[in-house]
């Protein structure tokens, strides 16, 4: 038996902070009793959010998969030369084999990490092959022209290669900044500041706030949950080589 939190957060219903604040406000039953923080279940019983009956998913047992909200400030690598924390020092080890990160999200950029002990959906998710949609906030200084906008669509030549969003939205404003959401499906180093650079405009904050299925939602930054096993197997969907043809 597990605590009430970790069982509802490892199911995917809400981050276990979340999942922490509806019990504290008895918006939570257990069989028909309000929960308790602590409370131990099996993930069998008839459990209710919100007078909503939810669905208790069992975990993957030949692997790990985990969602992590980095913040900005941490490196991706598990060591770093200059000393700077590491997303490694935040997130505990699996079971068993070791965890892979599913693309990196550099220094200065916060937001969704994918992490997981099976290599090979790992390696998929992140191969341009696969077209792996990643969605991102962007802040920038200044706000695009309906001309720049038609070009970040249209493809920007970089220094590696063409480059493109796959849709752009402005996502409103605040003072001399505004935000836009962007798509794209691939994940080249620094690829959405360089295509922002390119018509020169400099990114000021950027947020991973999808990665094919996986959405950040609610979480909150240094946030860590269990991917449900329908999200495991959307990612699975997703990179199905013969349904991205």
């Amino acid at each position: 038996m597990d605590r009430i939190q970790k069982v509802l957060a490892n199911s995917g219903i809400a981050s276990r902070r979340k999942v922490e604040s509806l019990i504290d406000q008895r918006r939570v039953k257990v069989n028909g009793v309000v929960a308790t923080i602590g409370m131990r279940i099996t993930g069998k019983e008839k459990i209710f959010v919100d007078s909503k009956e939810v669905t208790i998913d069992k975990p993957d047992s030949s692997h790990q998969h985990i969602v992590y909200y980095k913040p900005a400030g941490e490196v991706s690598t598990r060591s770093d030369p200059e000393g700077r924390k590491t997303i490694f020092q935040n997130i505990s080890p699996p079971s068993k084999g070791r965890w892979v990160s599913v693309g990196r999200l550099d220094i200065s950029t916060s937001g969704l990490m994918i992490l997981t002990t099976d290599g090979k959906l790992a390696n998929r998710l992140m191969h341009p092959r696969y077209q792996v949609t990643r969605e991102y906030a962007v802040r920038i200084i200044g706000e695009l022209s309906n001309t720049d906008i038609a070009l970040l669509k249209n493809g920007i030549e970089l220094s590696d290669g063409l480059a493109k969003f796959e849709y752009i939205s402005k996502d409103g404003k605040s003072g001399v900044n505004t935000w836009y959401k962007v798509a794209l499906k691939e994940g080249r180093n620094r690829e959405v500041k360089r295509i922002f650079e390119a018509v020169n405009f400099r990114v000021s904050r950027l947020i991973r706030i999808r990665f094919g299925p996986i959405k950040l939602g609610s979480m909150k930054r240094g946030d860590i949950r269990n991917l449900t096993v329908k999200e495991v197997s959307s990612l699975h969907n997703s990179s199905d080589a013969k349904k991205n043809r």
